[in-house]
């Protein structure tokens, strides 16, 4: 299954190549269209980094030292 991001990318590259093939009258919209796909794709990069982050810090916030259940009786 392809993922939002994933199609976005598609989109681009799609979008890259009809600029370069198209009408004069069609760039602009094509150009509009391109950096709408553009933000969209940096907003989700973006909101993965910080579930990225979130995860580390969230990691360490919850990490109460060694783990010492396996260290021998005495």
């Amino acid at each position: 299954m392809m993922t939002r991001l994933n199609k976005l990318k598609e989109l681009e590259e799609k979008l890259k190549i009809a600029m370069e093939v198209c009408e004069p009258q069609s760039l602009a919209a094509l150009a509009r269209q391109y950096r709408e796909t553009i933000r969209e794709i940096e907003e989700i990069e973006s909101i993965d980094e910080q579930d990225e982050i979130s995860d580390i810090i969230n990691g360490i916030a919850g990490a109460d030292g060694p783990d010492c259940s396996e260290l021998p009786e005495e």
